[in-house]
This record gives structure tokens, C-alpha cells and sequence, in this order.
């Protein structure tokens, strides 16, 4: 494995709700080498957003580190972090401001990190993720959820960062939208040098994305897979292979 871009190490976090305490990651660790992408799949409550989170520094790390380029990250994480580490949610419907043009929604993070030339650079990401500069002055409701998705890949985009976090960027959107949204997703990967760690419940999905994962299952990590483990069904765990066979309905081509 190349240069170690992101690494994740004996990951614990720790909920309280009430009176109980919830352990909802449980001693993960995976590295991440630059330019790959790496999936992390789960049910629903197998802690795998969770584990996004942390890596943000939006959920509370009880124990383990998380290192960017081999340095531990502090808390809070600093400015410098948001600029080379960018998260794209699961609904661009919730994570864009329905009052905000996409031109302002691009513009804002500009403004806080301090980049020149904005003007170029919003032209330029709108390019990137397949939108014309006409999109500039729409808003949210304006746009259909794809489009929704691809300014909000182009926000993630536009700070130039080197690392992608991805929590079920497709499950919103229609199948067919899906794929279009996996492939924008994909060709960026390439052309910009990034790093992904994609998380997904649809095994499908992570395997046409992900050169390795990792499978979650009530806050651990339970198997971690190649692609090529993935296509060749060896699987080892029985957990593993029941959502294998949950995806089969569908194989991206």
C-alpha cells in the first residue's frame, strides 16, 4: 500500500443516551492509501456513519486515533482539516439551504477558507461534476436530485481537497441516477487524485466503487474484503454473505 493518506486505529465511540451508555464503533482500524478507495458497509446501526463522523470530529471519539498523513488529528479539528478533508451527505436535499442559489453555496466555503479567483473556481466545479455555468443562479427546488447531488459534490470539490468522505451519496436517488452519480464520482477520483472512503448498505454499490472495504456489523468490523474477494463471492463470514446475496438484485455493469 502506497503512502497512507488516512488511517483509523482501535476507533471506539461512545454514546451516552439517558442513562446507558452505547458503544457504537467498537475497535476499527483501516488505512487508506492515497488515491484509493475504500468502502465501509453495514445495516443500518452497524456504526459505519458513525466512523465518518469521528473522522470529522462530529461524534466522540471515547478511544483509538485517526491520523491524516500520519499526524494524529486534534480536537476540535482545525480549518486546515476541512479544507483537505470534504464529506458529501446522503440527502443534498437536507445539506443544501433551500434559500441559497448554488452560486452562493458555492461561494460561502471560498469565503471562509479565503480563496481568490471564486468566480473561476465556481465556474470550474460546476464543469467538473457536468453542469453548465447556467446552474449558477438556481435554486435547490429547481434542480432535480441529481443535479441536487452534483452541487453538492461540487461544494465538497471546490476547496480542492485531497480526501472525500462519502456517506451513501446514491441511496436518495433513483437507480439509474445512481449509477450516472457512481461514474461522475469515479471519473473524479481519477482526474484529481482523491481518496475515498465511501459508506454504503448496498454491497453493490461499494464494489463498483471500492478497491477494498471493510464489513461493519454492530459497531466492529466484522471482514475486510477486496474487490476482487467481493466478485468472486469469498466471502468468510455468514454476515457478509447475506448482504451479498441482498445485493444481487442488482450488478452495476
Amino acid at each position: 500500500m502506497g503512502e497512507v493518506m488516512l488511517s483509523v486505529e482501535a476507533l471506539d465511540v461512545t454514546f451516552r443516551r439517558g442513562g446507558d451508555t452505547v458503544r457504537a464503533v467498537r475497535g476499527v482500524s483501516f488505512g487508506v492509501a492515497r488515491g484509493e478507495s475504500f468502502g465501509i458497509v453495514g445495516e443500518s446501526g452497524s456504526g459505519k456513519s458513525t466512523v465518518l463522523r469521528a473522522i470529522c470530529g462530529l461524534a466522540p471519539t471515547s478511544a483509538g486515533t485517526i491520523r491524516l498523513k500520519g499526524q494524529p488529528l486534534p480536537d476540535p479539528r482545525p480549518a486546515a482539516f476541512f479544507r483537505a478533508v470534504q464529506m458529501v451527505f446522503q440527502d443534498p436535499y437536507a445539506s443544501l439551504h433551500p434559500r441559497h442559489t448554488v452560486d452562493r453555496v458555492l461561494s460561502e466555503p471560498l469565503a471562509i477558507h479565503g480563496f481568490d479567483r471564486r468566480e473561476e473556481r465556481i465556474e470550474g466545479a460546476l464543469r467538473d461534476v457536468g453542469l453548465g455555468p447556467d446552474f449558477r443562479f438556481r435554486y435547490p427546488h429547481q434542480l432535480s436530485g441529481g443535479q441536487r447531488q452534483r452541487v453538492a459534490v461540487a461544494r465538497a470539490l471546490i476547496l480542492e481537497p485531497e480526501v472525500l468522505l462519502l456517506d451513501e451519496p446514491t441511496s436518495a436517488l433513483d437507480a439509474s441516477i445512481q449509477a450516472e452519480v457512481l461514474n461522475l464520482l469515479d471519473r473524479l477520483r481519477a482526474e484529481h487524485g482523491l481518496t475515498y472512503v465511501m459508506v454504503s448498505h448496498d454491497l453493490a454499490v461499494v464494489a463498483h466503487m471500492c478497491d477494498r472495504l471493510i464489513v461493519m456489523q454492530h459497531g466492529a468490523a466484522v471482514e475486510e474484503l477486496t474487490r476482487a474477494a467481493l466478485s468472486a463471492h469469498r466471502a468468510e463470514t455468514d454476515y457478509t454473505k447475506k448482504l451479498l446475496s441482498a445485493s444481487e438484485g442488482y450488478t452495476p455493469a
